[in-house]
């Protein structure tokens, strides 16, 4: 009997060596090399998904719509961009228990009435989903369930069946029989999500394969996984909340870093079609450190409070915390603010965080922060119904941001009277009920919520 082969492979780039190095050679990531058994030479574990391709002009190809299947759900046709593409390959990851589960078991219960559907699982029994089912109240009667881990089970149920959606819960519990490692290894998660891409693109079959998380937040297993899927989604949620958000970072098909907000009930998840209002439920205009952002999520505008607190620093360094919010940010926002308005915080320490568990990545949340730190310091609220974007230079300069007129107009929709915004996204045609107050340096957004 011959020997398995031992090799390392790198869980970012998916490389392998045949001796482990503290550094990666193909990518130069640190620590990434993990031991597996080499997959035997089969020669053809492909050939029957692969076919002779034909070069062609590029002008030659027709281009035309792809069509969409809903999923049943509002929310998640949002951030898939508006539907399920047929055979395309969806990845979902998320913290555990944060109701990955429970969407795709809501989708394909919707999506089964109309359309053949599979549900494989290979982390629960047949018991366990039908009693989930039973608690979420949702008509399952005509969606099938397979639990199964080997692939080569599940393909041959995929190929005699074609269900036009399936879910695959999760991929790193799969394994092949062309692989010796273990269930979620680098090797084994690589073939199967390979092999499971190819059918899909040959059948037509939508897939949703659900991922585990590292405790870093990213998806388990080799970085490669991310690329061979056309959409990669991501839930997000804090768990001492019922809200959650489905956030897209990859979409083949659609815009990327939209975001679907969905809240957690005893029937399973419900979307939310006004988050603004959410994050705003406990807003109250007249304490010092809050301020409301206008941000935007993919399509979306969003309303959303951001709350600083400044306090004297009793230690010899002073604290920098912010939740939600870039860190290292912060850092530069204190150092404009004290060049460019003369105000100082290198004697407090200062504390940041958006409320609701929303994370803010983008820059047009400056202006906001810097007015709710300045507030927080001289404790004096910011003039009632005000609402601020825009992104601060290194300079003092108030930049310009995407899509202003549809922040104002969302601002205004929601009761707010007051914006305070970039010069560069003043509104040509006034908007009713908002007064537009642009600025193009940050002394004088300071200068107006002084007065």
């Amino acid at each position: 009997m011959a020997k398995s082969k031992i090799v390392f492979a790198c869980t970012e780039c998916g490389g392998e060596t045949l001796k482990w190095q503290g550094q990666c050679p193909h990518c130069g990531a640190w620590n990434t090399l993990t031991e597996s058994v080499a997959a035997p030479a089969s020669g053809g574990r492909y050939a029957a998904w692969s076919g002779t391709a034909e070069v062609q002009l590029l002008s030659e190809v027709q281009a035309e719509d792809v069509p969409r299947d809903s999923s049943g759900i509002e929310e998640l046709d949002r951030v898939l961009g508006g539907g399920m593409v047929r055979g395309a390959v969806i990845l979902i990851g998320g913290d555990p228990g944060i109701g990955k589960s429970t969407l795709l078991l809501q989708a394909l219960a919707s999506m089964g009435a109309t359309r053949p559907v599979l549900y494989v699982s290979g982390e629960e029994s047949p018991q366990q989903i039908a009693m989930r089912a039973s608690r979420l109240a949702v008509d399952a009667g005509k969606v099938r369930l397979l639990s199964e881990i080997r692939i080569e089970a599940i393909m041959a149920v995929l190929k005699r069946d074609r269900p036009e959606v399936a879910v695959i819960d999760s991929i790193q519990t799969l394994y092949t029989d062309q692989a010796t490692s273990a269930p979620g290894s680098v090797t084994q998660v690589r073939e199967c999500a390979a092999q499971l891409t190819r059918m899909a693109k040959q059948s037509g079959t939508t897939l949703l394969l659900v991922g585990h998380v590292t405790k870093e937040g990213s998806l388990a297993g080799p970085r490669v996984l991310e690329h061979m899927v056309d959409t990669v989604l991501y839930f997000e949620g804090d768990s001492h909340s019922s809200f959650r958000m489905i956030r897209a970072v990859k979409n083949r098909f659609g815009a990327a870093n939209e975001l679907g907000l969905f809240a957690m009930t005893e029937r399973g998840l419900k979307g939310v079609s006004n988050p603004s209002a959410i994050f705003l439920s406990s807003w109250r205009d007249d304490v010092a450190g809050a301020c409301v952002l206008v941000t935007q999520e993919g399509s979306r505008p969003l309303l959303v409070e951001v709350q600083a607190l400044v306090d004297d620093a009793h230690g010899f360094q002073p604290k920098r915390l912010s939740v939600g919010l870039e860190q290292n940010r912060l850092a530069m926002l204190l150092a404009v603010l004290h060049r460019h308005a003369g105000v100082a915080c290198f004697d407090q320490d200062v504390f940041l965080n958006a409320v609701g568990g929303v994370k803010i990545t983008e820059p047009a949340a400056d202006l906001a922060l810097i007015l709710a730190i300045v507030s927080s310091l001289r404790n004096r609220p910011l003039p009632a119904k005000l609402a601020v974007f825009g992104e601060v230079g290194l300079a003092g300069e108030v930049r310009a941001v995407m899509r202003g007129q549809e922040r104002l107009r969302e601002a205004a929709k929601l009761g707010f009277t007051r914006a305070i915004v970039p010069l560069a996204n003043r509104p040509r045609q006034p908007i009713e009920g908002l007064e537009v107050i642009a600025v193009e340096r940050l002394e004088q957004a300071i200068d107006y919520c002084r007065s």
